[in-house]
């Protein structure tokens, strides 16, 4: 599932997972705005979830909130958020922080659901 707002970026999402996507792999593209689209996918729920926004688009926290809300991240599962090693990641009711790297200009927080087991 990918959920991005630009067309011409969906269409290149979509390409990019068919080739590197396995036939009993499904996923979806979604256009539109994050927030508004993640709450259409209440019903559901994902192993991984992978939050890379511009580093500047002030999305962390609503994203972050409106995942939990949802219970999108499955028990056990993921949530990896790409952002800039000079901003503090939030911890948000439902999720929290289990480990954090830096690579240079990009750092990825690993959340978990609170609900999760703990590995």
């Amino acid at each position: 599932m990918a959920i991005e707002q630009s067309g011409p970026a969906c269409q290149i999402i979509k390409q990019n997972w068919q080739q590197v996507a396995t036939p009993e792999q499904q996923f979806r593209v979604l256009r539109g705005d994050v927030v508004k689209r993640l709450k259409s996918l209440a019903a559901e729920e994902f192993d991984r979830i992978y939050f890379d926004p511009p580093y500047t688009a002030n999305l962390y926290e609503p994203v972050l909130e409106a995942i939990a809300k949802y219970s999108l991240l499955a028990a056990g599962g993921e949530l990896i958020a790409e952002h800039d090693p000079k901003r503090e990641m939030v911890e948000v009711s439902g999720l929290a922080i289990v480990r954090q790297k830096v690579y240079g200009g990009c750092a990825i927080a690993f959340y978990q659901s609170l609900n999760s087991p703990v590995p």
